[in-house]
């Protein structure tokens, strides 16, 4: 940005080193005449720079990008606006910037309304931001979607926070606007529901700059009376509307307060598509007043129902049980008998036990006998000179029967050696040769089975009793 610097002529009372000129090196007269003149200080000059600048750019508007976002501890804030080429500093005091809903940060794009000024302790020009707001998203927007990740980030919607809503309330607590239909429609969903349950309002304003702080207050108050008038549930709401009529709950503090109630919270804002910060804290979420009236009684028709029927079980299970005990109870009495019957029974008892012990007793007395007659009986058998006549009787029957079976074993064998001798002399083919025949061989000494084996002209060994003949085939016959 180029900045002109054109000076009007000096007046009666300014400096007149004002009407110097640049020029090149200067000479030996230049030199004397600037030697001559009286030099600006640097406040001097930078007033006038301030003068110029802020009398030429008393009112802008500027678009860029935030960076090198800081805030004071005076709570203004200091940041830089620039482009892809260029940046320049800015700065936007607390009056300001306590009017923004939302919070600058690094890297968003904004549009800015200011004046040029001139920080003169360090001679910098810089934008004095009088009116900023997100380029592209609105601002309340941005500071719902900042506040959400703020307090997400802190643990504030954690499941594990939220607690149960009781199943039938001792009273409800409503902090809502008295005026208008969302009391009327809640207290008529609760007179349909469950009547006679009562209500504790806290009157407050739902839309507006006073809203939250009135509606902090309310669920505070409240949770005071908490012990006091028995409040078990607390439905904090209003109807539906714009992002700006929900905005009352969208507020931090609010959010604080839901959060630190020790009574369970509805949320109750009636925007069904769209959530606000309320509905993410709270408890437990209803799209619509009257929804979260429903969720916090009961229908006491259902109960009446429920509770009909649970009576008629519990009849049947007691008319049940006493049935059971009773025939219990005639089984036992039925079994009791008197104190004497008893005294005899244990009496008997004692009888058969002693009839028991005196016969066990017989019985390990005549065993003991028993035993000790064995005994004396074995030592008497195993005398050495018993036991020695009769080992010689006993030797004496193996000598006479081994001699008797080495006898029996001998003529067996002459029996067997003698039919395995006939049985070879009548297979032998010797025997047969004997009563005439003869065995007619090939010349290989091969038998002949068949006239088959042979053709005629052939010669052939012909095995008689006592020589071989040597023959020749003349002719063969075969059997007809």
């Amino acid at each position: 940005m180029q900045i002109p610097f054109e000076f009007d002529p000096p007046k009666k009372d300014e400096d007149p080193s004002l009407k110097s000129k640049e020029s090149d090196l200067p000479d030996s007269d230049d030199h004397i005449s600037l030697q001559a003149k009286k030099p600006l200080t640097v406040t001097q000059l930078t007033k006038q720079i301030t003068l110029l600048l802020e009398g030429e750019f008393r009112s802008l508007t500027v678009e860029g990008e935030l960076s090198n976002v800081k805030k004071a501890a005076s709570g203004h804030w200091y940041f830089s606006l620039k482009d892809d080429q260029s940046q320049i500093r800015c700065a936007m005091f607390r009056n300001i910037a306590d009017n923004l809903r939302f919070d600058p940060e690094d890297g968003l794009e904004v549009l800015v309304r200011g004046h040029l000024t001139v920080y003169q302790q360090r001679g910098e020009y810089q934008i004095k931001i009088s009116y900023m707001e997100p380029k592209g998203l609105g601002a309340l927007q941005l500071a719902y979607e900042q506040l959400k990740l703020r307090l997400e980030a802190e643990g504030l919607f954690d499941q594990e926070h939220k607690r149960e809503l009781p199943f039938l309330p001792r009273r409800i607590g409503i902090v809502t606007s008295p005026k208008g239909a969302v009391i009327h429609d809640m207290l008529t969903v609760l007179e349909r529901r469950f009547h006679g349950i009562p209500v504790l309002l806290f009157p407050s304003q739902v839309q507006g700059d006073s809203a939250p702080k009135m509606l902090v207050e309310g669920i505070r108050h409240l949770n005071t009376l908490r012990d006091s008038q028995q409040i078990d549930v607390l439905i904090v709401g209003r109807g539906g509307g714009s992002i700006e009529d929900l905005w009352a709950f969208n507020d931090e503090q609010l959010a604080r307060a839901i959060f630190s109630s020790e009574i369970p919270v509805i949320s109750a804002v009636g925007h069904e598509t769209d959530f606000t910060i309320a509905d993410f804290v709270s408890d437990v979420r209803a799209p619509t007043p009257s929804a979260a009236m429903e969720l916090a009684v009961p229908n006491k028709m259902d109960l009446k129902h429920t509770l009909s029927q649970k009576e008629e079980q519990l009849q049947h299970i007691i008319l049940n049980q006493l049935e059971r005990l009773n025939e219990y109870v005639e089984a036992k009495r039925q079994r009791l008998t008197s104190p004497a019957a008893v005294v005899q029974q244990y009496v008997q008892q004692v009888d058969d036990l002693d009839s028991l012990l005196r016969e066990r007793t017989r019985n390990l007395m005549e065993n003991l006998h028993s035993r000790i007659t064995g005994v004396s009986e074995k030592l008497l058998l195993l005398n050495p000179e018993r036991e020695l006549a009769a080992q010689k009787h006993g030797v004496e029957l193996l000598h006479g029967r081994l001699t008797l079976s080495i006898r029996h074993l001998h003529e067996k064998l002459e029996d067997s050696v003698k039919l395995q001798t006939d049985l070879l002399d009548s297979l032998s083919p010797l025997s047969v040769l004997h009563r005439g025949y003869s065995v007619t061989m090939d010349k290989s000494g091969n038998s002949l089975r068949s006239v088959k084996d042979v053709q005629s002209g052939e010669e052939l060994q012909v095995r008689l009793e006592d020589g071989t003949l040597q023959t020749k085939v003349t002719s063969v016959k075969p059997q007809q």
